[in-house]
């Protein structure tokens, strides 16, 4: 199982000393804590991907780029790459690109963006969000899997003749997850093609993550990848320890308050209660977390945000310490213990999907666009909140 760390790149606020980092001093933040993830046996550093304040992310392949150069072994993927507004013959050559110079260590999780303004600002609409995601990942696709691609669509100028170039290190795309929170329809496009379901419930019950996640599986099924018990699902988490559960509540309390997000909003005991957030002991983070798989079945990759809301440099890197030296050695052993011998333990790598050679379900070109999740061999998902 994966484990690791992604930043969403806030500028936020410290409320203790009302003192505010510089673009400059967050970015080098946050590599500083890819780093540490490294260092500490960490799995994943994943980066979001905004184009408005007051985040900093606006480039996550150079930043990737860049981390891959000062590291080993730490796969490297995006909490949101957004399918939407950016082209998908930009998004083809970058990401391919990335897989050279990182040797294969990237995968990326598609998404939409919940910000209206970014979608005009790049010629698109809100309103097409849906559509846009399902028409610019089928071409994303082809553009990596067909040497010469012809096609027309509906939101971007047709491509005649076009070849991507860098093609995809050893032919083999990097493996793509798809993250929402609520829509139904991409939950069914990740299981069309058999790509890895990315939940970050970090400001969801329980109750409507597994109901997402059983959705994906069940269609997964469907479409002939393997039982619903081998889709690849992934998992947000959101933690601060401390030696007390008291001690943890008083250091973090402050920053929960104000957060940019949640904060002025539930109390941060409602919202512990709600969400994953998890606010304690070493002990008490590792119970609620194993309990997760209980919900939503066996899956493959968790991801902690430990870096928002104004939490200084070195309170990050202490809690990263804490999750790769206390907490994920026990939920790695523990997870890897209860899961089913069929189930697979890690997601597709550049490596294992390499080993499957040409004939790997990964590399299969589709030319039928996902279905629509309104009509009737998918009716069932309309009951499902978005």
């Amino acid at each position: 199982m994966q484990f690791g760390i992604f930043s969403v790149g806030d500028v936020t606020t410290d409320p203790t000393n009302g003192t505010t980092p510089t673009e400059g001093r967050r970015i080098q933040a946050m590599t500083k804590y890819a780093l540490k993830a490294e260092e500490v046996g960490l799995d994943v550093f994943a980066t979001g991907e905004h184009h408005n304040p007051p985040f900093v992310p606006s480039s996550p392949t150079t930043h990737l780029g860049y981390l891959a150069a000062q590291t080993t072994n730490l796969k490297f993927s995006t909490a949101t790459t957004l399918i939407t507004t950016n082209d998908p013959v930009k998004i083809a050559e970058d990401y391919a690109f990335l897989q050279h110079i990182s040797g294969g260590r990237v995968d990326l999780t598609m998404g939409r963006g919940n910000t209206g303004p970014v979608y005009p600002w790049f010629g698109k609409d809100i309103r097409d969000g849906i559509p846009l995601a399902i028409e610019n990942y089928h071409l994303l696709r082809k553009l990596w899997r067909e040497p010469v691609v012809n096609w027309s669509g509906k939101f971007r100028t047709p491509l005649q003749n076009y070849t991507s170039t860098p093609a995809p290190l050893d032919g083999v795309p990097p493996f793509v997850w798809h993250g929402s929170i609520r829509s139904t329809e991409i939950a069914e496009q990740a299981a069309y093609y058999g790509d890895g379901f990315f939940h970050n419930n970090i400001f969801w019950n329980i109750e409507h993550t597994a109901q997402m996640v059983n959705l994906y599986r069940q269609r997964f099924e469907h479409y002939g990848h393997g039982s619903a018990d081998q889709a690849i699902v992934g998992l947000g988490g959101q933690v601060f320890a401390a030696s007390t559960e008291a001690e943890a509540k008083r250091i973090f309390r402050p920053y929960f308050d104000n957060a940019p997000v949640y904060g002025h909003g539930p109390s941060m005991e409602d919202f512990t209660r709600a969400t994953p957030l998890t606010v304690g002991t070493v002990d008490q983070i590792i119970e609620r977390y194993l309990g997760y798989a209980d919900q939503v079945g066996d899956f493959q990759r968790l991801l902690f945000l430990t870096d928002h809301a104004g939490l200084p440099e070195e309170m990050v890197l202490e809690q990263i310490e804490i999750l790769g030296k206390e907490i994920v050695p026990v939920l790695r052993t523990e997870f890897e213990r209860r899961r089913p011998a069929h189930v697979p333990s890690d997601p597709p790598t550049h490596a294992s999907l390499v080993a499957q050679g040409p004939d790997s379900p990964h590399l299969k070109v589709t030319n039928a666009v996902v279905p629509d999740s309104t009509n009737d061999d998918a009716a069932h998902t309309q009951g499902v909140a978005r």
